[in-house]
């Protein structure tokens, strides 16, 4: 049906603004839709396969469409009122809309070639156990043969997404153990997690004719791992376990220290991202004396690092990335220590070789003075360059092992053709990589989708609706992955489905979108226009108005000792600044004249009257690439739309940030559920389903690398591409690609990234 009564008035379809689909739709989810035949509820559907339709909750109803009269049909010129965060006209219903933003229909990806059926070739060149791997059901194509029977030497294998690098990289090493007698001790595969060298070692116990006592002798491990233990054993007083600085907190306490001698205010300064900034420069073997700074940020990071470094020092403390630094160090002030080591690994196995950083890729070529290297990676999954990665190690690899020998492994195990054309037409288009096109091993009906939200929030139901579908198709909780670009951009999904009943599990360290600091401290702000004395929300509005955190014990004991509330109380702060206390002045009667507006009006009236633009400006970004205050305040806004006081707003709020916490706590344990996860994370995970969100320039890519594009850096915009790149590749059969009109409220422009496949 394309008609619904709502408040007693008729709504058409085909005269609704895009910009009330939602609305519209949480109105049939509180039973305030009815059909104007029968008068039954319905809902407003709001997917991605079908068109926006209303329909009734009883099974088998079917009413007609009651006729549209020629007066209904006419649109005529008008004015509009803000209602619930939207522009509704004042003389008419909401279906008379002088300029309408139309419905798109969801599109497949376009120039997807025709599948050839690709045979698993088998080299021509053979050996004993690869014959014993193949009866064992570990058949090996004929790339990944070649691999696996060249041990002598450097090998440089391109492992494209979903091309089975770590069946190469175990049966190797089972080959290099069983067939060439290699000793299990000579050998060192390094894996970039814990959990991918556990993998490993499992897997190699079910191969043919291995031996535990052999893989127990086998050196596998994380580069973490690996040299902390040389380190510990060299030095096991200095490199005890309880010296490590295990959490960020304690970092965090370290730095602050040396944050109060530049006199940074705790709650303004981006310390989160200093530790970062820090990690960068350690992990490029660059140390505090050697540090250039490139901004008044960085000058200020330098500084803490400097400090970070002396504390750890004198107090003889190590951090995680000590542990590479400090083995590189061991290792060139002990040349005898090194040349033991050089004697016992003669073989190197490196996994994700993409993802290596300097100091890592240096402790590597100190040791393998045997040559026999086998790094494996794909330079077209390098994403990490925030902490240190350089895909050039990979593409130059042959300039430090001039007689390499590169093996491509390009046939995708893990995709379906249609989604494997989809990578390969969008990140050929990077300049910097070695050429490869990857093959799929099947074909799908399902060809990627793009579809087209009005916004965030749309987005969000869309991505709902579909996924409930599909589970009552027969598809479970665990096979749907939602991936997005940074954290932030998970809000509207994230409480679509804590309001759902679909099982759901998050990162455990992602920070919960109302408990952001630009973010808190608004919302603050609309917690004292209903409640003046909440001490909660006066400590969150301090640093916005530039107030120091110790007046607060001042303004309880005068608002004792005055009979007045803590708001009123700081109105007549004394700061000695005639601009603060002009502001202060004002806060009262600006506080309460939005105790009575939408949410919506209400954070742009307190943006405007009590400059928290100027604060975001004077807490400054200039350390933070990713994400701005200023983008947190118009996420927020997109939030508030939705709710027409205050009060609800509020209470959305308490819930949401409650729901966050509960679901970090259950998502441990949750194994049959959705996965909401930035593409970072997702990398090396596959699902049947996969929706990438907000594929739209500014957020993938990201501003920051469209900044540096700007400015004749290419590198960070390479570096998004191969992001989007690795979340298509994450999909084994279907793919949905959103492209929302407005982000934050702005005009959004579909991602440059998508021009191939558009």
């Amino acid at each position: 049906m394309n008609t619904a009564l709502f408040d007693k008035k008729m709504i058409y379809i085909n005269q609704l603004h895009r910009e009330h689909y939602q609305m519209i739709h949480d109105a049939g989810k509180k039973g305030k839709l009815f059909c104007p035949v029968c008068e039954e509820p319905v809902r407003f559907y709001l997917g991605i396969e079908n068109e926006p339709h209303f329909f009734h909750l009883s099974k088998g109803a079917s009413c007609q469409d009651p006729i549209q009269t020629n007066e209904e049909q006419v649109s005529e010129k008008t004015e509009y009122v803000e209602r619930n965060g939207f522009k509704i006209p004042v003389s008419r219903s909401i279906t008379t809309v002088e300029q309408r933003t139309e419905f798109k229909n969801p599109q497949p990806v376009k120039k997807v070639p025709v599948f050839t059926e690709s045979t698993k070739s088998q080299s021509a060149v053979t050996s004993p156990y690869i014959e014993d791997l193949r009866k064992h059901q570990f058949a090996l194509d004929a790339n990944q043969s070649e691999a696996l029977l060249h041990t002598e030497g450097p090998l440089l294998v391109i492992a494209g997404a979903g091309s089975g690098k770590t069946r190469v990289l175990t049966a190797r090493t089972a080959y290099m153990i069983h067939e060439k007698k290699i000793d299990p001790q000579s050998i060192m595969l390094v894996t970039f997690t814990a959990k991918a060298a556990a993998e490993m070692k499992h897997r190699l116990q079910t191969y043919p004719k291995m031996e535990n006592y052999n893989i127990g002798k086998l050196l596998a491990g994380t580069f973490h791992s690996i040299f902390y233990r040389i380190l510990s054993f060299h030095d096991r007083n200095r490199w005890s376990s309880d010296k490590l600085l295990k959490k960020e907190w304690q970092k965090e306490q370290i730095i602050k220290d040396g944050g109060r001698e530049l006199e940074l205010d705790e709650k303004e300064f981006a310390y989160d991202l200093a530790i970062q900034q820090i990690g960068f420069w350690k992990n490029s073997l660059i140390l505090p004396s050697q540090v250039r700074p490139e901004s008044p940020w960085e000058e200020k990071v330098a500084f803490l690092y400097n400090h970070y470094e002396k504390t750890k020092q004198e107090k003889d403390l190590f951090d995680f990335d000590d542990m590479l630094v400090g083995c590189y160090q061991l290792f060139q002030e002990n040349p005898s220590i090194l040349a033991a080591y050089q004697n016992r690994f003669q073989y190197f196995l490196i996994d994700e070789f993409q993802d290596i950083n300097k100091v890592q890729y240096e402790l590597i070529r100190l040791l393998c003075t045997s040559k026999n290297i086998c790094a494996v990676g794909d330079d077209d999954q390098s994403i990490y360059s925030f902490r240190g990665s350089d895909p050039h190690y990979l593409l130059e690899f042959e300039k430090d092992y001039p007689n390499a020998k590169i093996v491509v492994l390009n046939e995708n195990y893990r995709s379906s053709h249609e989604i494997v054309a989809t990578a390969n037409a969008v990140i050929k288009k990077n300049k910097e990589r070695r050429p490869k096109e990857m093959k799929a091993q099947f074909t799908s009906p399902a060809v990627p989708t793009l579809f087209y939200p009005f916004d965030e929030e749309e987005e969000a139901t869309m991505i709902i609706q579909d996924i409930q579908e599909k589970i009552a198709a027969g598809f479970e909780p665990q096979n749907f992955a939602i991936l997005f670009r940074t954290n932030t951009g998970s809000r509207a999904v994230f409480e679509r489905l804590a309001n759902s009943s679909l099982p759901f599990r998050i990162d455990q360290d992602v920070e919960p979108f109302y408990e952001r600091f630009i973010v808190k401290g608004m919302v603050s702000f609309l917690r004292l226009a209903l409640n003046e004395d909440d001490q909660d929300a006066i400590r969150n509005v301090l640093p916005v108005l530039f107030v120091k955190n110790n007046v607060l014990q001042d303004l309880k004991a005068e608002s004792i000792l005055k009979d007045c509330s803590l708001l009123e109380c700081l109105s007549e702060v004394k700061t000695g600044f005639a601009f603060q206390e002009r502001k202060l002045k004002k806060l009262v009667s600006v506080i309460r004249s939005i105790r009575g507006l939408t949410p919506l009006t209400a954070i742009e009236t307190v943006e405007k009257e009590l400059g928290y633009g100027d604060f975001i400006k004077k807490r400054g970004n200039e350390g933070n690439k990713l994400d701005k205050g200023s983008d947190d305040v118009r996420d927020l806004k997109v939030a508030a739309r939705g709710f027409q006081t205050l009060f609800d707003f509020l209470e959305h709020v308490h819930h949401m940030t409650a729901m966050n916490k509960e679901m970090k706590n259950l998502s441990k344990n949750l194994v049959n559920a959705i996965t909401l996860s930035t593409i970072h994370r997702s990398k090396g995970l596959e699902y049947k389903v996969v929706y990438i969100i907000s594929t739209v320039d500014g957020s993938l890519p990201h501003d920051y690398a469209l900044d540096s594009y700007r400015n004749g850096d290419l590198a960070p915009l390479e570096e998004e591409r191969r992001l989007l790149y690795v979340a298509i590749t994450r999909a084994m059969e279907q793919l949905y690609i959103s492209v929302p009109d407005k982000r934050r409220g702005k005009k959004a422009h579909p991602s440059r990234f998508l021009a191939p496949i558009k």
